[in-house]
């Protein structure tokens, strides 16, 4: 497939008017109509630096049948923009049969994830209950357990959807609640500590994560919280002497950490430190995820296209940080006037 005026590229360095071959995951895809009733294709594809939507208009049903969602495939296509966003005009397309590395088209956490984990480590080696602390040592000893839980994103979609994830997400929900108990004496530290370790590990087990990030069959039959109440379960079988209530109130923490049951909750929280988890477990993954939307937005001005998600447009000031620049360098050349004015009322 290779011409000489190709490049392969990476998804964040998509430009308008290139002309890219590169391989790509296929997100999602789907078959639509123009009003002529002819058929086309709209893929989402990705690599580890973000996705783009491309579209097939020509021999729509021979090239759809190459390939299907979560498949690696290569392509030549022009770039151009659609309602202010790329898109790919794809020319060829072909399924990829070559041995790929899965990291090349998931994305990954930036932060080294055996410098988190030894960071999770010494949190944990701070509770002083020592059932608690021995039943979350438990969990960070176990080498099965482990191999995943630094691997897992923390969801597909919206917050932490990435390789390593879910160990970003659980150390950053843990160090926040180490100061919620520093700050508001009320709080048993140690259980909400111990909660904030555990209340995802059910994630590990939810979530597929080999070359696409989806749910597993346990994932969308039980999801992570009841799967999270198993895994404790198991481990807490063995031991003799942990406190009932201590128990229960440790699984109530995972049951009720998304807070309310149109969040997918089980049980709401229903003493403090339930209460501190669900807020600050919620904190953490909206922040992450509107971090990610505003970075990713591709779209020109001061504010994000539509977020369906969030029911609303989220304004980015860039163009009045820009504005302002060009202001200033103006002001110093003595370059003012009707240039300037038609950069601020354009």
């Amino acid at each position: 497939m290779k011409t000489k005026e190709t490049q392969h590229i990476w998804v964040k360095d998509i430009k308008e008017n290139d002309l890219i071959e590169g391989a790509f995951l296929v997100k999602s895809k789907a078959t639509g109509q123009t009003r002529q009733g002819s058929p086309f294709l709209t893929l989402t594809l990705a690599d580890k630096t973000g996705r783009v939507e491309a579209k097939v208009w020509d021999n729509v049903e021979g090239i759809s049948s190459l390939f299907k969602e979560g498949d690696v495939v290569e392509i030549i296509g022009q770039v151009s923009t659609y309602r202010n966003q790329m898109q790919i005009q794809i020319q060829e397309l072909k399924r990829s049969e070559a041995t790929l590395d899965p990291a090349v088209f998931l994305e990954t956490t930036s932060r080294d994830t055996s410098q988190m984990l030894s960071e999770l480590k010494g949190l944990a080696a701070r509770i002083e209950n020592r059932h608690l602390r021995d039943l979350v040592e438990s969990f960070l000893a176990d080498h099965g357990f482990i191999s995943r839980f630094k691997k897992a994103p923390a969801a597909k979609v919206f917050h932490h959807s990435y390789l390593g994830g879910l160990l970003e997400h659980t150390l950053s929900v843990s160090k926040m609640a180490v100061m919620a108990a520093e700050h508001y004496l009320d709080l048993d530290g140690d259980l909400l500590l111990a909660g904030a370790i555990l209340h995802d590990i059910g994630k590990t087990e939810e979530l597929s994560f080999e070359r696409t990030i989806d749910y597993s069959d346990q994932g969308r039959l039980l999801g992570h919280i009841v799967l999270g109440v198993m895994m404790l379960e198991k481990k807490l079988n063995p031991i003799k002497d942990f406190p009932l209530e201590l128990a229960m109130r440790l699984k109530h923490l995972i049951l009720s950490h998304h807070g309310e049951f149109d969040f997918g909750s089980p049980k709401r929280p229903k003493f403090l430190e339930a209460f501190a988890l669900h807020l600050i477990d919620d904190l953490d993954a909206k922040i992450n995820g509107l971090s990610r939307l505003l970075k990713e937005d591709r779209q020109e001005g001061s504010w994000t296209a539509f977020s369906t998600l969030f029911q609303r447009y989220l304004f980015k000031g860039d163009s009045s940080a820009g504005t302002i620049r060009k202001q200033e360098d103006r002001e110093e050349t003595g370059d003012q006037g009707q240039r300037y004015l038609f950069n601020v009322d354009f």
